[in-house]
């Protein structure tokens, strides 16, 4: 499987759905899944439990494809690219935005 292009704790902006433009952090990055903060909210009803004692109404986000969702890069929205950089420790496969060139992390 080829490595993820957005990682957990990215900015991202949503391009497609009913959350279209939105943007928020990603909270998890899953089996091509992302899970993002206040975006895709859905309303769970709950039983009774030790961690929830009353029960009830929930609303947590729910997942989206990888797809619909874009790397945001100094408030614009950018493709990612890998590259190979020298380091200390060798060549190091590295994140950068194909808009500036700019490496990521």
């Amino acid at each position: 499987m080829a490595t993820m292009k957005i990682k957990k704790g990215d900015n991202v902006k949503i391009i497609a759905g009913k959350d279209k433009g939105k943007e928020g952090k990603v909270l998890s990055v899953k089996d091509s899944k992302v899970v993002v903060e206040g975006v895709n909210m859905i309303t769970k009803h709950s039983k009774a439990d030790q961690t929830n004692p009353k029960g009830g109404i929930i609303h947590q986000e729910a997942p989206i494809d990888i797809s619909n969702v874009m790397y945001l890069h100094k408030g614009k929205v950018t493709r990612i690219g890998f590259k190979i950089v020298d380091g200390k420790n060798g060549p190091k496969k590295v994140r950068f935005a194909k808009s500036t060139g700019e490496v990521i992390d």
